[in-house]
């Protein structure tokens, strides 16, 4: 098993695809570390690809993963996690941006410690004003809703054991969240200081539309971090709630037209009444349609809802 795995997603970075190899190189010989490089190239439509096929020639520890088309960071990071053969994977950008010479530091933090996973923060961005705010605002969302402890999870530089990803696919925009899906698992992240250096050719990926896919993701991950395994819970204490709404609103409209003569067929909260129950039955039926799917998929790929990380004997 080869020490040290590194995954570099590369999307049209001609221009630094030979610099970072270089880079990359002379700080693990620097420190004797026994490695492997794995490119994923996520359908650049510039020479990347070429010269990442001479990189490969030259070096026998260089594999690459051409994509069909561009399906996007995260795919790419599966992709190479899936195919590296390392006892540590770290991942980092294409860009130039991420030091190589924090390698060695990533790699030495986590055997000196009981992490699984060790993320980088950038404490000194080098970025433009507006990937800087779109950062801060998606690293708040995150926080707030999973409540993770990691200052910078957007930092693309990590170290992770390789058993870290023994039963976790990525997919959407979840790269940024990696660390917080482990959390899932019972894993445990941390970080420490790492360079960053302003990008100096080729064009930055990230944006607004990207903060917003990832959004998304994060909701889906904060609900598998709290419901995967008792859906029930959720959906159906809505309903149960929803329920005791609409049952309160009936009995109120019930209470004017019996006790007080009132007339409730024209009012709007007799619609919303029977609508609230309508609701509930249907947070309920979801519930445990959810629950069933739930336990189908525990089930057939033969997982539990828990990970057994040591036994005392």
């Amino acid at each position: 098993m080869t020490g040290l795995s590194i995954v570099i997603p590369v999307l049209n970075e001609e221009k630094n695809v030979e610099i970072l190899h270089k880079s990359v190189i002379t700080s693990l010989k620097r420190e004797k570390i026994d490695y492997e490089i794995i490119f994923i190239d996520d359908g650049s439509t510039d020479n990347s690809y070429n010269l990442l096929v001479k990189l490969h020639q030259k070096d026998k520890r260089i594999k690459v993963i051409k994509f069909a088309g561009n399906f996007g960071q995260t795919s790419a990071w599966d992709a190479g996690i899936k195919a590296a053969k390392g006892r540590y994977i770290i991942t980092m950008d294409s860009d130039m941006q991420n030091d190589p010479d924090d390698i060695p530091r990533l790699l030495n933090a986590i055997k000196n410690s009981s992490y699984d996973a060790i993320s980088g923060w950038r404490t000194n961005r080098k970025d433009s004003f507006s990937k800087k705010f779109f950062s801060i605002f998606a690293n708040f969302i995150r926080k707030t809703i999973t409540k993770e402890k990691i200052h910078d999870s957007g930092c693309s530089l990590k170290i992770y054991k390789r058993e870290c990803f023994d039963n976790v696919d990525l997919y959407g925009e979840m790269h940024r969240y990696i660390t917080a899906v482990l959390a899932l698992d019972g894993l445990r992240a941390g970080e420490i200081k790492v360079r960053h250096n302003p990008r100096k050719q080729g064009k930055t990926k990230y944006g607004a539309a990207r903060l917003l896919k990832g959004s998304l993701d994060l909701l889906f991950i904060a609900f598998m971090t709290k419901y995967s395994s008792r859906p029930l819970h959720i959906f159906g204490g809505l309903g149960i709630l929803t329920l005791m709404l609409g049952v309160a609103t009936d009995f109120y409209l019930i209470t004017l037209k019996f006790a007080y003569g009132q007339d409730i067929a024209s009012r709007p909260l007799l619609i919303l009444g029977v609508l609230l129950l309508i609701l509930g039955v249907q947070f309920i039926s979801f519930g445990i349609l959810a629950e069933i799917l739930m336990r189908i998929y525990y089930k057939t790929h033969n997982m539990k809802p828990y990970i057994v990380k040591k036994v005392l004997k």
